[in-house]
């Protein structure tokens, strides 16, 4: 049964101010692998803005916000080998997820020249 969707979009010049102002934004939302990953990216704007949309549709998913326990870095973002994104939790947001019995979570992220967008949908087990 559908249990939450969540979408978010990003302006990626809005990230790019962000970083050039302070490093601090990628290290409070990113993992370390994915900070990892971020510091070898081409283009570490829309890497980030990516991640950030992600996590943000995440969140808006579950029906909760960051704080009150719940931080980003309980949320890492990873891709099979076509590709495809998908989320590894940790911490309170995966006891949240194993406490509302989610099942499923499906993720999409895009990006165009200027914005970075995804969605969520989580589907928890009826019983």
């Amino acid at each position: 049964m559908l249990f939450g969707i969540g979408t978010d979009i990003v302006e990626i010049a809005r990230i790019q101010k962000a970083l050039n102002a302070t490093q601090r934004f990628a290290l409070r939302i990113l993992t370390e692998a994915e900070m990892t990953q971020y510091s070898a990216s081409k283009y570490p704007e829309r890497y980030l803005a990516k991640k950030f949309a992600a996590k943000e549709a995440l969140v808006k998913a579950m029906g909760v916000g960051i704080g009150n326990g719940y931080s980003w870095q309980m949320i890492q973002i990873e891709h099979n080998d076509m590709g495809k994104p998908f989320f590894v939790f940790n911490g309170a947001i995966e006891t949240f997820m194993a406490a509302q019995n989610i099942v499923n979570c499906q993720l999409s992220i895009s990006d165009e020249q200027h914005y970075a967008t995804a969605m969520v949908v989580l589907e928890a087990s009826a019983e």
